[in-house]
C-alpha cells in the first residue's frame, strides 16, 4: 500500500510539472490575469498598462469595484468581469481577457458596456451627464472583418456623413494579440512592451533587456511561479488546464461552425447554378467538389 501511494504522489508531480514547466505565469489564465492586474498589489501595473494602450490617459489613481452586475429585474442577464475599476475622474473601465472565438462577441461587449452607464442613473432631478466608460478587450484571435489584421481596434461613436467623433464618453478598445508579432528588439513604445510581455511572458526564461523599466520588473516578480504559495500554484494549475482545455474546444467547435457554414454556401451555389443551367462538371470546379459529391446535394435538394 505505502509503494502505491508513493507512486501516485510521484505520478502528480510529473503531471504538475508537465503542466506548469514555464517560468513566469501564462496572462491568459484568469488566475494569471488577474495576478498581473486584478490586486492591490498590481493595481500600477494595471495604470501603468491602461495609460499606455488608451489614447490621452493620465490615470493617476484606480478604485477596483465589484465585477459582478445584476440588470434591473429578478429575471435579467447577471454580467460578471473581468475586471472593473474606476478612475479618480470617475470613468469606468472594463477590462475583459477573451480567451477563445465568440460568434457575437461585438454584441456581448456592447451589452457589458451598458452596466456602468445604467449604474450612473440618479434619482430625482438628474440632468444626465454621464462619465466616460472604456471597454478593454484583450483577445486571444482576431475578428473576421475588415480588421483581421489589425493588432488596435477602436470604436467610438460616429456621425457617418462628415466621419468625426459623435460621442467621446465611449470607447471600446480590442486587442488581437495574434496579431503582435513584434520582436524584442523591435520594440519602442511601452505600448510595444506592454503588449510584447502579455503574448510572450510565459515562454521567457528571464526578464529582456528591453524590459528593464522598474513596472517590468516588479511584473515579473509578480509572474514567477515558483515563488507561489502552494495554494497558489495549484489555483494556476487548474486555471492553466482550464484555458487549455477551453480554448481547444471553442475553437474546434468555431472551425467546425465555419466548415458547416462554407458546406451551406456551397449547397447555395449548386442549388442555384443547376436551376440556371450549369452542368454538374461546371458546379464541382465552382465548388472544388467532386462531381460525385454534386450530384449527391442535388440528389438531397430534390433534383
Amino acid at each position: 500500500m505505502k509503494k502505491k501511494g508513493k507512486a501516485n504522489k510521484n505520478t502528480s508531480l510529473v503531471q504538475e510539472f508537465a503542466l506548469t514547466q514555464e517560468r513566469y505565469v501564462n496572462p491568459f489564465t484568469d488566475f494569471g490575469f488577474k495576478k498581473l492586474f486584478g490586486s492591490e498589489m498590481s493595481k500600477d501595473l494595471l495604470i501603468s498598462f491602461l495609460n499606455e494602450i488608451l489614447p490621452d490617459q493620465k490615470i493617476a489613481t484606480l478604485t477596483y469595484k465589484k465585477t459582478e452586475h445584476l440588470g434591473a429585474g429578478d429575471l435579467d442577464r447577471k454580467v460578471i468581469y473581468d475586471l472593473y475599476c474606476e478612475n479618480n475622474r470617475g470613468e469606468k473601465f472594463i477590462v475583459e481577457l477573451q480567451k477563445a472565438k465568440q460568434t457575437f462577441f461585438k454584441d456581448r461587449s456592447l451589452f457589458y458596456s451598458t452596466f456602468p452607464i445604467q449604474e450612473q442613473g440618479q434619482q430625482g432631478d438628474w440632468d444626465y451627464e454621464l462619465k466616460a466608460v472604456y471597454t478593454v478587450a484583450i483577445l486571444d484571435f482576431c475578428f473576421e472583418d475588415e480588421h483581421a489584421k489589425d493588432v488596435k481596434v477602436m470604436v467610438k461613436l460616429m456621425e457617418t456623413e462628415k466621419k468625426t467623433v459623435f460621442y467621446e464618453k465611449l470607447t471600446f478598445l480590442y486587442l488581437q494579440m495574434p496579431n503582435f508579432n513584434k520582436k524584442e528588439e523591435e520594440l519602442i513604445s511601452m505600448e510595444d512592451k506592454w503588449l510584447y510581455l502579455l503574448k510572450n511572458l510565459h515562454k521567457l526564461t528571464q526578464r529582456p533587456a528591453k524590459l528593464q523599466e522598474k513596472v517590468f520588473e516588479k511584473t515579473f516578480k509578480l509572474a514567477e511561479i515558483a515563488k507561489f504559495t502552494p495554494e497558489e500554484r495549484s489555483a494556476y494549475n487548474d486555471s492553466l488546464k482550464y484555458y487549455r482545455d477551453l480554448k481547444n474546444s471553442l475553437d474546434t467547435s468555431f472551425a467546425e461552425g465555419k466548415a458547416e457554414g462554407k458546406i451551406e454556401e456551397k449547397r447555395d451555389v449548386i442549388k442555384n447554378g443547376y436551376e440556371n443551367g450549369l452542368p454538374i462538371p461546371v458546379l464541382a470546379k465552382l465548388t472544388q467538389l467532386s462531381e460525385k459529391e454534386v450530384a449527391q446535394i442535388l440528389k438531397e435538394l430534390g433534383y
